[in-house]
């Protein structure tokens, strides 16, 4: 295919790039790093949280010699904590089966718990320059409205046809540098909202500016169908000052983050109605004071609307060395999802315990 589309963008990259810090390396490890951590977050976000992982494991053996709370807790507030477990699982698997060194061919890079075709293309190309095309959301977006392309993307038929096409456009000889080009430029230029289309490198050329389609492209077939879900939090401290957490570990959103006491319901019940629910009763017993009742925290998620409200409740007791308990000054050791976090940013417990 005319090398054009390629040029163009490279030409563009080498005056406008950004200088991040996984760009000035072909380090695999750091790359890969790298790609997991902006999977589902924003460059400015996702920056500080790829600083804080490279110093606290600069190599994949220190990675994989970590421990799962350990890395769970470097990653809080990030979210998606899949993305954080696969990471290092990942690098067990590296550890053993490629004897601590990152594999250099896509298809064992492909093998690695986490890694899709995006990322596995992503990364053979920026630490070893294969010729692997990248396809992002800033690649679908770009690619639809250059050359007019309607089919859904998030159809089976789609992705191929812009598989397809990322292959016949990348610079075999230069992937790597393609590769930043067309991510950035999706990124930096080619926005999802009101790109400045009059100023593209490619507004002569671009399908939907010419017709007047940019707001229309890309194409989704499907639309995302969105839970509400009701959680009320038991923060449970007995008479010393030891709380109650669990840690979640069952098929569910934040598996293995600690959490309080949960008591979920189908919808949103009043306070008095939560506290005579028989599963409130069974975890605060008989003899308790309920000491704050907080706002409702509204947290969302891709697929998920949560609402959470949080009782705060010493009971008259103390806990058995049998169960999970944390205190004012170890509370900030364990990984919490970001939604008990901004609770416990906002309420001092110490001044209610």
């Amino acid at each position: 295919m005319d090398s054009w589309f390629s040029k163009t963008l490279i030409k563009w990259y080498l005056v406008n790039k950004r200088d991040l810090p996984w760009r000035n390396h072909n380090d695999a490890y750091k790359i890969w790093l790298s790609e997991i951590i902006l999977q589902q977050t924003q460059v400015a976000q996702g920056l500080n949280y790829y600083l804080k992982f490279t110093r606290t494991y600069p190599t994949v053996k220190a990675l994989a010699l970590a421990k799962e709370d350990e890395v769970l807790k470097l990653w809080q507030g990030l979210g998606y904590y899949s993305r954080a477990r696969n990471l290092h699982a990942s690098a067990k698997q590296i550890k053993t089966d490629f004897n601590g060194t990152f594999p250099d061919s896509y298809e064992q890079i492909r093998s690695l718990k986490g890694v899709g075709e995006y990322t596995a293309a992503a990364i053979a190309s920026f630490a070893y320059n294969m010729p692997y095309a990248v396809v992002d959301g800033n690649v679908y977006r770009l690619l639809s409205r250059v050359f007019g392309i309607e089919i859904p993307i998030d159809t089976s038929a789609g992705k191929k046809q812009f598989q397809e096409l990322a292959n016949n456009l990348l610079d075999k000889k230069k992937p790597a540098l393609h590769n930043q080009a067309i991510m950035e430029f999706g990124s930096q230029y080619c926005k999802p909202a009101n790109p400045p289309c009059e100023d593209c490198i490619f507004h002569l050329k671009c399908s939907a500016y010419k017709t007047g389609r940019v707001s229309l492209l890309p194409v989704k077939s499907k639309k995302t169908k969105v839970r509400n879900r009701f959680f009320n939090y038991l923060v449970i401290a007995d008479t010393v000052g030891n709380i109650l957490i669990n840690k979640r570990n069952e098929n569910d959103i934040w598996q293995g983050l600690y959490e309080f006491r949960l008591v979920e319901t189908e919808k949103e019940l009043s306070t008095e109605s939560v506290m005579a629910l028989p599963s409130f009763k069974s975890n605060v017993k008989k003899s308790y004071d309920v000491l704050y009742i907080s706002k409702t925290y509204k947290h969302i998620l891709s697929h998920q609307h949560l609402y959470a409200r949080f009782f705060v409740v010493r009971v008259h007791a103390r806990f058995g060395a049998d169960q999970l308990t944390c205190d004012l000054k170890t509370i900030k050791k364990y990984a919490f999802p970001r939604l008990i976090e901004k609770f416990l940013n906002n309420c001092v417990l110490k001044d209610l315990f």
